[in-house]
């Protein structure tokens, strides 16, 4: 296979660097909310958060 230049859009040029945290929440918003409606609510999110927040040691 021969090999090419990578492919560049001109209309979503790729930019290095980290994402704002209020662009990254915004984004998992949405997500989050699914969520919350398919596994019954906020008592289980509320379990959830509070495993993952132990286990990283907040």
């Amino acid at each position: 296979m021969a090999h090419t230049a990578p492919r560049r859009t001109a209309f979503a040029p790729r930019r290095t660097g980290r994402r704002h945290p209020l662009v990254a929440t915004l984004m998992a918003l949405p997500l989050a909310a699914l969520l919350l409606l398919v596994f019954d609510g906020w008592e289980t999110v509320a379990t959830q958060a509070s495993s993952v927040g132990a286990m990283l040691g907040r």
